[in-house]
């Protein structure tokens, strides 16, 4: 599953370097089905929600690959509610794909697909799981023509896949993501 994994500081107690300056525990937000059971955590890690830690910040974030996002300035409730609303926290595939996605395009280009399309988000978007561009243009020129054996030899596969790269197709660490 989309093992995405947070730590929460508040300002208050930063400000105070209080205790809990250091934020929480590491909370795997795939164990949450609604934000009142993290504040209910919170609070049995010693947090006082209605005082000094009201002000809540991301200290540290896992299985979000995007270094041009600074997590202090995420809520993370929104974040938390953005991620239950993708599938991504309960869904495999959407994980992948989301990991994928995050290697082309920016983590508030994802939110804005999620703000408007919900759990949908990904529906034009492919994910060729471990395949390479050359793969995938194979895979493609053979789904959609019945190429006769004698003409195998003359078809340039990579010179396909370089020109599917111009046409929303990129090669990721997961494989090749189709964003339309």
């Amino acid at each position: 599953m989309g093992n995405i994994s947070i730590v929460i500081g508040s300002w208050g107690s930063y400000n105070e370097c209080n205790e809990r300056a250091l934020g929480s525990n590491w909370l795997d937000l795939s164990d949450y089905s609604d934000w009142d059971e993290i504040v209910e955590e919170l609070k049995k890690q010693g947090f006082e929600l209605d005082g000094i830690d009201e002000e809540l910040f991301i200290q540290d974030v896992e299985g979000i690959n995007d270094s041009s996002t600074n997590w202090d300035y995420v809520n993370p409730q929104q974040l938390f509610e953005t991620l239950l609303e993708s599938g991504i926290l309960d869904d495999d595939y959407k994980y992948n794909v989301f990991e994928a996605y995050l290697e082309v395009n920016s983590f508030s280009d994802w939110e804005n697909r999620v703000d408007s399309r919900g759990s949908r988000w990904d529906d034009d978007i492919y994910l060729y799981r471990d395949r390479d561009m050359e793969e995938v243009a194979y895979d493609l020129m053979h789904e959609c023509y019945e190429i006769p054996d004698y003409l195998e030899n003359y078809i340039d596969y990579s010179s396909y896949a370089r020109d599917l790269s111009y046409g929303g197709f990129h090669e990721t660490s997961k494989g090749v993501i189709e964003i339309r």
